[in-house]
């Protein structure tokens, strides 16, 4: 019985022990610390919220401590937003932090550039979070740059529906609607004046064109993009720049500005150009981060090509980064790499000539099934199988990646199948012998394969960040073809490549250490 009542006795003062108040707490004496004494929230278009970002506040001291307030310098006024260990607003009291611990400070904005500055088109936004008052008071500053920016988007009707474009009738006869609206005639040219935002799918009317100018920034919300109808045009037409920060360049992204958006496919749809649009150019121009780069559907039926393209880099789309169905594309300079399927689909057949191009596929976000160019004369949708004739050529160019296998055939025999590759560098690393016996990929039949280099390392700068311009030691060098670097003479970047012409869209540079 003693060993009991001990037993209980020592149970009650542990219970009684751990009841006491830890969170009586002493009021904070200006002897926080901060991960950070400055938040840079990146770039943000007026009037879109930002990312979430964050800092931590340490108690360094053995004591727990009570904040009475932590506010935007600002107050209600400030286009910042704070949410402090769960708690949201833009002044927030008694804040506990227990002995040598710490919490998180939350902090997004939202502001419209025109209420900051009525004449800038960028605008550098501050503010600063304090931490109690008086002496006691800290402070973590606040820096973001607003920018200003063209809005396109749908109309919204009083009965709360969006502006629509039609499709045409699904196999059910049943319209096919997406979120969209008809570019009007003040809209037909994109300046670089300030950046375009679209919302949507922009669409360009049958018998008109738009006109993007060098130097134009496009950026579009997820599941947006622009849409060429019957008898329109796009011509995008950027030139060449002097730095890196491609200031004559025309570039299409995603409308996150954050550092971790840069990289990140999906964002947005894809330019389409539907079936008989024409005379589309793509001149110095950067497609990034879409589900499909371009989406070019049949031709125009003319003798000239539909797609005239160059000088032109398509990175990280989700699916495909140039997909033509029956297309006739001419194309030189050409750069595309990292997507989720292939970088370049020749589907349904077409006409197409490829110079000095560049076709990899290092993807590295998911499993992927198909090569880095994938050519096809045929299309199966359902159980009816649709076929064109194919005539693609392939000169001074290299398809590579990270698989074995980074170029196939899918033929069907009962249209044409014709192909060339004339000094063309190619990884097809046949581990299984798989196609051994199969003619389409007989690379010693002269009429189909010429001067053809097979699994020789391209020697690529950095294919993670799309670099792929080739160092002096890669199997592309000075092994083109004159004529055809005739025909092009100078590379992507403006440089001469009349003597010693290496292949691909970059002549080759010396690496540094």
């Amino acid at each position: 019985m003693k060993q009991f009542f001990l037993l209980v006795s020592i149970l009650m003062f542990i219970v009684l022990s751990s009841c006491r108040d830890d969170f009586e707490s002493e009021p904070s004496f200006g002897e926080l610390e901060f991960s950070q004494d400055t938040l840079y929230l990146d770039t943000v278009f007026t009037n879109i919220g930002s990312s979430t970002y964050s800092f931590k506040v340490y108690n360094r001291s053995s004591q727990d401590i009570i904040i009475p307030t932590i506010q935007l310098n600002e107050g209600g006024n400030s286009n910042f937003r704070l949410n402090v260990d769960g708690v949201a607003g833009k002044t927030i009291n008694n804040i506990n932090i227990l002995s040598r611990d710490s919490i998180f400070v939350f902090v997004e904005v939202t502001a419209d550039i025109q209420e900051l500055s009525q004449n800038q088109l960028s605008f550098l936004y501050t503010d600063q979070v304090n931490f109690d008052s008086g002496a006691n008071q800290q402070k973590v500053e606040l820096v973001t740059l607003i920018q200003d920016a063209n809005f396109l988007f749908p109309e919204r009707f009083q009965d709360g529906s969006t502006e629509t474009l039609s499709l045409g009738l699904d196999a059910e006869g049943e319209e096919i609607q997406i979120d969209g609206f008809i570019l009007d005639q003040e809209h037909l040219t994109f300046t670089n004046e300030k950046p375009y935002v679209i919302y949507g799918f922009a669409g360009v009317p049958s018998g008109e064109t738009l006109t993007i100018e060098p130097g134009a920034r496009v950026h579009f919300h997820e599941n947006s993009g622009i849409i060429v109808s019957n008898g329109a045009s796009l011509k995008a037409k950027g030139s060449l720049s002097s730095t890196d920060l491609l200031e004559n360049e025309i570039i299409f992204e995603g409308d996150r500005l954050e550092p971790e958006f840069s990289n990140v496919p999906g964002q947005w749809a894809a330019i389409w150009l539907t079936e008989g649009s024409t005379g589309h150019e793509f001149d110095y121009v950067t497609i990034k981060n879409s589900t499909v780069g371009i989406l070019m559907d049949s031709n125009d039926g003319s003798s000239e090509p539909t797609l005239k393209i160059k000088n032109t880099q398509i990175y990280n789309s989700a699916n495909v980064g140039l997909l033509a169905r029956t297309g006739f594309v001419d194309a030189e300079n050409l750069v595309i790499n990292n997507s989720g399927q292939s970088s370049l689909n020749l589907s349904l057949g077409g006409r197409y000539n490829f110079r000095h191009s560049t076709f990899t596929n290092y993807w590295r976000n998911s499993f992927r099934q198909f090569p880095a160019v994938l050519i096809e004369n045929n299309l199966e949708a359902g159980e009816t199988l649709f076929v064109s004739d194919l005539d693609v050529n392939f000169s001074n160019c290299i398809i590579y990646g990270n698989e074995s296998i980074e170029l196939l055939f899918n033929k069907s025999d009962q249209a044409e199948f014709n192909y060339k590759f004339q000094n063309t560098l190619l990884r097809f690393n046949d581990i299984n012998n798989q196609y051994t016996d199969n003619e389409l990929y007989d690379f010693e039949n002269p009429d189909l394969f010429e001067n053809l280099i097979t699994n020789e390392a391209p020697q690529f700068q950095n294919t993670e960040e799309n670099q792929m311009i080739i160092g002096e030691e890669s199997a592309a060098n000075g092994v083109g073809n004159q004529d055809t670097a005739n025909i092009v003479p100078f590379d992507i970047l403006g440089k001469d490549r009349t003597q010693n012409p290496d292949l691909g869209a970059y002549q080759s540079i010396q690496f540094e250490d």
